[in-house]
């Protein structure tokens, strides 16, 4: 049917409010954790860590 929006028509508006807000708050959380997973560690010992090597750079020594 070219008029038919949804697979059932019988789901009432609250029903479609909570499965879009269900989805908002797990498109939310996925997000939030991913933006805190970071990248991995080194395993190799590296002589410094960028931070002391720009200052180092920006200090002239």
């Amino acid at each position: 049917m070219p008029g038919r929006t949804s697979a059932r028509p019988t789901a009432s508006p609250a029903a479609r409010y909570a499965r879009g807000v269900a989805a908002a708050v797990i498109a939310v959380a996925a997000l939030i954790t991913a933006a805190n997973a970071g990248p991995a560690r080194a395993t190799d010992g590296s002589p410094g860590s960028p931070a002391a090597a720009t200052a180092r750079h920006t200090t002239g020594r």
